[in-house]
């Protein structure tokens, strides 16, 4: 899904989360216990009022629905956005569930899964008091898929909707009431999408934000971030960029209509652009309930957590995403396999672990693409690396294989390039700092270069012309599937077609047409098992082609303050807390 930070981190999902383990106390405080959100949702609460107190250390790639990526946004926007399917409320596997949010019933399939149909419950009301509408899902969905406007979120929509032509230029340019003709509204209530290739996941596809609604007289453009109409429980009083979201309660939200949102605090407080030491102590003073990341807690805060005192208000889980290295195949002499090769051999994945937090708050070392915890996983390794005795770094044959492809790519000296991380990330940066140090032993020098969470994707790393004009080879991210499958894992960082002029997810700038053809063949299929086989098979491809260095499957080291009701771990954005019915003890 979604970068981590992207997410994206979007933005998506974990699976397996039992393998994590049940609630353990796992000292003498008196919480629920250590792991215990990872299953289920603990401090179970219906208890209205009170403020939820939020803080991020960066901020929204957008808070926009129609142009969104990051897994932390999507997961937050529901508080003020419904879109058609959603993640169900939950924890652990269950968590995974894709249900019904602003459909009454997951979408009709006809024409071997080439045509989708959607009925909307009635009586749902933007926050102006207006009625929601299929044509408002229409519009939000044209808006954020064809217009040069909307660049930070994914454009499935404009890949596979039937009358995807070049001809039609979005709603800010197409001034007809028609728009597409692919998507129909016959009435208010219903909505039909004709595809051009039958898509089997298309329930996963519509609970991402772009089908929250948006009412084609008050959309605004880029603008509309700062005046969003909520179809949710809560409105948005005040975005500021760099400082702080406040919401309080819809008015016209009605709960008749929306049996999955427990809408508890009165009122919502977001603080942006916090600093990351700093949230991790107000969490543990009590004045401040969450971070909204979903990262876990900094390394200098780690030893403060796991204390008997506050180990029982503390989980581990297995997130689901991965954090790796993309090659830049423009970037030469990135644009030689042999290059890339050298950098898999000589990337010390181990300092890489340990930068980021070692297996407890970084992960487990990382060999392919898809995570152990999303459909598609096939367990291969084909850059193996051993550590020298004494933990000093690679062994010599290891560093020797690097060596061997360098010479072949025709640098037999090494050569020098860039990598890039987020600045609002310190242990990302430690992670640079770390592959710096070990690629330089192969007389590979690259300087880091760092950008803010915010402005990572959509002004650097994910415009390929900044990428090619600056050298930058290598970029650091983390991924998560749009939705648990090995089709929302990998399309978006994989697909040549996903590739962006600005915003983009494929950073690698992958366009192998085998691995295209396979992504088309596989979410074509209603087979199950012959998708989850076209997975295995398209990552094992995409590391043949060397464009992508796995380094950790994600875990995190995540904390809940006592005061917070209704935690639990969502698989379904990535293995962070669930925020949707987060309330308070007053």
């Amino acid at each position: 899904m979604r970068p981590i930070a992207a997410l994206a981190a979007g933005a998506l999902a974990a699976a397996g989360l039992a393998a994590c383990g049940g609630g353990d106390s796992g000292g003498s405080g008196s919480g629920p216990g250590y792991n215990a959100a990872v299953n289920k949702v603990v401090n179970a609460s219906d208890k209205k009022g009170g403020t939820l107190r939020l803080a991020m250390s960066d901020d929204f790639d957008s808070p926009d629905p129609g142009n969104q990526y990051y897994a932390w946004d999507q997961n937050f926007s529901r508080f003020y956005g419904r879109g058609l399917m959603t993640f169900k409320p939950a924890a652990g596997d269950d968590s995974k569930t894709i249900i019904p949010d602003l459909a009454t019933a997951p979408g009709q399939s006809s024409d071997g899964a080439k045509t989708w149909t959607y009925k909307l419950r009635t009586g749902v009301k933007f926050s102006d008091g207006t009625p929601v509408t299929s044509k408002d899902v229409k519009y939000a969905v044209e808006r954020s898929n064809f217009t040069d406007e909307m660049q930070l979120g994914p454009k499935y929509f404009k890949t596979y909707l039937v009358d995807n032509k070049p001809s039609y230029k979005g709603p800010y340019k197409d001034k007809s009431d028609e728009g597409l003709k692919s998507i129909e509204t016959p009435d208010d209530n219903t909505i039909v999408f004709h595809l051009s290739k039958p898509f089997s996941e298309f329930d996963d596809l519509v609970a991402m934000s772009q089908t929250i609604p948006v009412p084609k007289a008050k959309d605004t453009g880029l603008k509309y971030e700062s005046s969003i109409v909520s179809s949710g429980p809560y409105k948005v009083d005040n975005y500021t960029r760099g400082k702080s979201m406040t919401l309080s309660r819809n008015p016209y939200w009605d709960p008749s209509t929306d049996p999955i949102r427990k809408a508890l605090p009165d009122k919502i407080e977001l603080q942006l652009k916090q600093n990351a030491d700093d949230i991790d102590n107000r969490l543990l003073a009590g004045s401040l309930d969450m971070d909204v990341a979903g990262v876990g807690v900094q390394a200098g805060t780690q030893p403060k957590v796991l204390t008997p005192q506050q180990k029982p208000y503390t989980d581990n889980p297995i997130q689901g995403y991965l954090r790796f290295m993309s090659l830049n195949q423009h970037v030469k002499p990135l644009d030689n396999i042999h290059c890339r090769n050298a950098v898999q051999y000589a990337t010390d994945k181990v300092a890489a672990q340990t930068a980021y937090g070692g297996p407890l708050a970084g992960g487990d070392v990382a060999t392919t693409i898809l995570p152990p915890t999303v459909d598609g996983y096939r367990k291969f390794d084909l850059f193996p690396q051993k550590q020298a005795a004494g933990g000093n770094g690679l062994d010599d044959a290891t560093l020797a294989k690097a060596k061997q492809e360098l010479a072949a790519c025709g640098k037999p000296t090494g050569f020098s390039t860039k990598i890039s991380a987020r600045s609002d990330r310190p242990k990302e940066v430690a992670m640079a700092q770390a592959i710096q140090q070990s690629l330089k032993k192969v007389g590979i020098n690259v300087s880091i270069v760092q950008w803010p969470a915010g402005d990572y994707f959509n002004k650097y790393v994910g415009v390929p012309n900044y990428v090619h004009q600056h050298g930058v080879g290598m970029m650091l991210m983390a991924w998560a599937a749009d939705w648990p499958t090995g089709y929302g894992f990998l399309s978006q960082i994989v697909d040549g077609r996903a590739i962006k002029p600005s915003g983009g997810n494929n950073l690698a700038e992958e366009d192998n047409p085998k691995v295209n053809a396979a992504l088309d063949q596989a979410i074509a299929s209603t087979d199950k098992a012959t998708r989850t086989k076209l997975y295995g098979d398209i990552d094992q491809m995409v590391m043949q082609d060397a464009v992508e260095v796995p380094l950790i499957y994600a875990k995190a080291l995540l904390y809940r303050p006592k005061r917070v009701t209704n935690v639990g771990i969502t698989a379904g954005y990535g293995g962070m807390y669930d925020y949707l019915n987060m309330g308070v003890e007053k």
